[in-house]
C-alpha cells in the first residue's frame, strides 16, 4: 500500500489555516458551476465511513438539480466492488484501496480497471472513553491490544489497562474491544496497518457501523475501538499514536494527517466504472465535479474529515477526462 504521506507530499496538500488545528479548503479549488441537461438517478453502494459524506454531497448536489434522485447504501467498502461489477451502482465509496483481486474481477468483465477518485483524508482514530487517562499508544501496543498474533513485535499480550501502565481502579480492568465487521474497509485497513496483517482477537465486539463503534466506546468506561475521525463525539477521546514504541505520539488531527506523522492517516475514495475510451455521462460527471469543488470539499470539513488540495483534485479530474 502506498504511504499516504508520499501521495500528500507529491500533491502539496498544505491546507491548514493560521491556527494549527483549523482546516480550510484550498482557495484554488474551483467553485461549482451547475450545468444544463443534468437529470436522472444515481446509486452509491459501499463504505459506511463515507455514508454521511455521500449523503451531504447528495444534498448539496440536489440543491442545484432538484429532480435528480440519489440513493445511498453504506454497509461496508467490500460491498462496493461487487456492485460496480454487477452494474447496480454508479459509485462505490471505499475507505481503503481496492484489492488486486477486486480490480482483476472488474477488469475481467469490462476489459479495463475501475476509475478512482481521492475525495478526502481521514485520520483513523483509536477511541477510548473520555475519562480514560491513557495519553499515548504505539502501533505495537495497539496491535497487542487487538490482535492475537502480535506481528508488531510487542513482547506480550495486552489484556488489561494495567498492562498499559494505568493504576488505581484501572489497573485490573479488562480492556473491552470494539471494532467493525469484515465487510468494512476500516476493518481491513486497521488489520493491515495497525495489526501488521495479523488476526483480530476473538473477543472484539464487531459493530455494524462507524457510529456504533463510537457509541459503544462512549458507553463503556473500559473500552477501546477504532473508527474514522469524522465520527468523533464529546463522549470519547482519540488517543495520540506513535509509529514505534518510544517515539513521539501524534494526535489524530489535520496537521498530523497531512504530514503523515499520524500513523493511521488514509485517503477516502470513490470508485466508478469509467470506460477510458468514452466520456462520462453528464450526471456522474457533474457529481464528481461537485465533490472535488470548493463547495464539495467544504462538506468534507463539515463532516469532520480533511479536504484534498486543488492539485490533487485536478490530477484525478484529468484522469477522468473532466475539465
Amino acid at each position: 500500500m502506498k504511504r499516504l504521506s508520499t501521495w500528500l507530499a507529491l500533491a502539496s496538500v498544505i491546507l491548514l489555516a493560521s491556527s494549527a488545528l483549523a482546516v480550510e479548503v484550498d482557495p484554488k479549488l474551483p467553485n461549482y458551476k451547475p450545468a444544463s441537461g443534468v437529470s436522472g438517478n444515481l446509486k452509491s453502494i459501499g463504505s459506511d465511513t463515507l455514508n454521511n459524506l455521500m449523503t451531504l454531497w447528495a444534498e448539496g448536489f440536489r440543491s442545484h438539480y432538484p429532480s435528480v434522485k440519489i440513493e445511498i447504501e453504506g454497509k461496508g467498502s467490500s460491498t462496493a466492488p461487487p456492485a460496480l461489477i454487477a452494474g447496480t451502482a454508479h459509485f462505490g465509496p471505499m475507505s481503503r484501496e481496492m484489492k488486486s483481486k477486486e480490480i482483476d474481477e472488474f477488469e475481467k468483465k469490462y476489459g479495463y480497471k475501475p476509475a478512482v477518485l481521492r475525495v478526502a483524508v481521514d485520520a483513523l482514530a483509536v477511541y477510548v472513553h473520555k475519562d480514560n487517562p491513557i495519553a499515548c499508544l504505539s502501533l505495537e501496543q495497539v496491535d497487542a491490544i487487538f490482535s492475537k498474533n502480535r506481528k508488531g513485535g510487542h513482547g506480550k499480550d495486552i489484556a488489561t489497562w494495567g498492562d498499559l501502565g494505568l493504576t488505581g481502579k484501572w489497573a485490573d480492568k479488562p480492556i473491552s474491544l470494539y471494532g467493525r465487521n469484515s465487510a468494512s474497509g476500516t476493518y481491513g485497513y486497521f488489520k493491515e496497518v495497525a495489526l501488521f496483517k495479523g488476526d483480530y482477537k476473538d473477543n472484539v465486539k464487531e459493530q455494524p457501523g462507524s457510529s456504533a463503534v463510537v457509541q459503544a466506546v462512549a458507553s463503556d468506561m473500559y473500552a477501546i475501538g477504532y473508527s474514522g475521525v469524522g465520527y468523533k463525539t464529546a463522549d470519547v477521546k482519540a488517543v495520540p499514536l506513535s509509529l514505534k514504541a518510544g517515539e513521539k505520539c501524534f494526535a489524530a488531527n489535520a496537521d498530523n494527517a497531512y504530514s503523515g506523522d499520524y500513523p493511521l492517516s488514509r485517503f477516502l475514495y470513490i470508485y466508478t466504472n469509467k470506460n477510458p475510451n468514452q466520456a462520462l455521462d453528464p450526471l456522474p460527471r457533474e457529481f464528481i465535479k461537485y465533490v472535488l469543488s470548493r463547495q464539495g470539499q467544504q462538506v468534507v470539513i463539515k463532516d469532520g474529515y480533511y479536504p484534498v488540495s486543488q492539485m490533487l483534485a485536478e490530477q484525478d479530474l484529468q484522469a477522468f477526462g473532466i475539465k
